[in-house]
């Protein structure tokens, strides 16, 4: 269920909800005259990344909502499936710059978005990155890009830094770990991330093998027996959520017994997909990942007002970076005061949210148009649903380590 009607391509919301019923903090300037501004969002709504693009596009409807019950200026927020194809990428920025789109949001995956990157930066239209960690994204130059998601190697180095931090946390000091990891591009990033890392920062913890396994596995039995044969404290898995799922079922068939389950950076655990299909044994998984904070009361108001739209799903970091970057762009519109394009650019480069929902710093943009302000915090499952454990200062659960054994849940 929406509150949202499922307007297939376009959604149009105009500002003149101001001072509606939600009460989030109203944008500091004017919205901009005259007909709304066309914002161009690229997501992979088909094909095999179709799950986690309908997520992102549920965060951008979200977000168009809210700003427009704010009075922010007009938008008219225009939606490209890219099926989930990296090509795709620059086909439908193209084809949204040539419908009239003053900026664009997207587009998920690395590959499409640098892909899409190429041809924003060649008609100067502005790009603004909900999700994507690929490096070149932001180290190639393009002056009209701008990222509010971590680089692959930040996401690693936070994920490190929350491991670390677990023994001060438990009181419990695990002494060694298996890593597993998925074998596509990303698994193997991640995987080079955290063993470079685990000495630079000093971890610990011994990882005593690394196991990687095929994308398309369908049953991971060999490697599951290989990383029981180790006796490692701890299983740290680079997964996307099918595979993670089968690591939980195969734990569980095998009795593995572990101090606990770790994910360093990995999508997947914190998926309502995930929870579902592993009920209790999928309890005090934990993964380290850029998250919401869930202290702040602006928070507090998306996820109500997400609970609204979509009862039947989770709101997540993919919400959450998608709805920040439709309250980013409409920032930017709001202090440019027009739709053009390099005033957009411009504005941009100016950003400076100070309250907003994801943990980290405010978001502002570097030269070469990163926020580096983004956390990472350390979750864990708990009732069926990720909580923040950690950093303390934003966390709303205790965590359960050592994991209860599987055999007595």
């Amino acid at each position: 269920m929406t509150r949202n009607p499922a307007l297939d391509r376009r959604t149009i919301l105009k500002g003149a909800a101001a001072g509606a019923a939600l009460s989030i903090t109203p944008l500091r300037h004017v919205r901009a005259a005259g007909a709304p501004v066309k914002v161009g969002v690229l997501l992979p709504t088909s094909g095999v990344l179709a799950f986690l693009g309908q997520a992102c596009r549920r965060g951008i409807d979200l977000g168009a909502r809210m700003m427009a019950e704010s009075g922010a200026p007009a938008m008219e927020i225009l939606h490209v499936d890219t099926e989930s194809k990296a090509e795709q990428g620059r086909v439908a920025a193209e084809k949204l710059i040539r419908e009239g789109c003053s900026v664009l949001i997207g587009a998920f995956d690395s590959g499409t978005t640098i892909s899409a990157a190429q041809a924003a930066e060649a008609a100067k239209v502005p790009l603004v990155v909900n999700i994507a960690a690929a490096p070149q994204i932001t180290s190639q130059g393009f002056q009209y890009v701008f990222r509010n998601f971590p680089p692959g190697a930040t996401l690693v180095y936070n994920a490190v830094a929350r491991i670390k931090e677990l023994s001060s946390l438990t009181g419990v000091a695990p002494k060694t770990a298996v890593l597993m990891h998925v074998n596509d591009t990303f698994g193997h990033a991640v995987a080079k991330g955290v063993d470079i890392l685990w000495q630079k920062l000093g971890v610990p913890i011994e990882i005593v093998d690394t196991i990687s396994y095929s994308r398309s596995a369908k049953d991971l039995s060999v490697e599951i027996g290989r990383a029981k044969a180790a006796e490692p404290d701890i299983l740290m898995p680079v997964t996307r959520v099918n595979d993670a799922i089968l690591i939980v079922r195969e734990l569980v068939k095998q009795n593995v017994g572990l101090l606990g389950v770790i994910g360093p950076g990995s999508p997947g655990p914190y998926e309502k997909a995930f929870t579902d299909a592993t009920g209790k044994y999928g309890d005090e998984y934990m993964d380290c990942v850029p998250w919401y904070d869930p202290t702040r009361d602006k928070t507090k108001r998306a996820i109500a007002a997400f609970a609204d739209d979509y009862p039947d799903q989770r709101f997540e970091l993919n919400v959450g970076f998608s709805y920040e970057a439709v309250e980013i762009v409409a920032d930017a519109i709001a202090r440019a005061g027009t739709g053009e394009p390099q005033a957009l650019q411009a504005a941009l480069r100016e950003t400076n949210l100070q309250d907003h929902i994801m943990y980290g710093g405010p978001i502002t943009f570097d030269e070469t148009g990163q926020n580096t302000n983004i956390g990472g915090v350390l979750l864990q499952n708990q009732g069926g649903a990720p909580q923040v454990i950690g950093p303390a200062e934003i966390a709303v659960a205790k965590p359960v380590f050592p994991m209860t054994p599987f055999a007595e849940r």
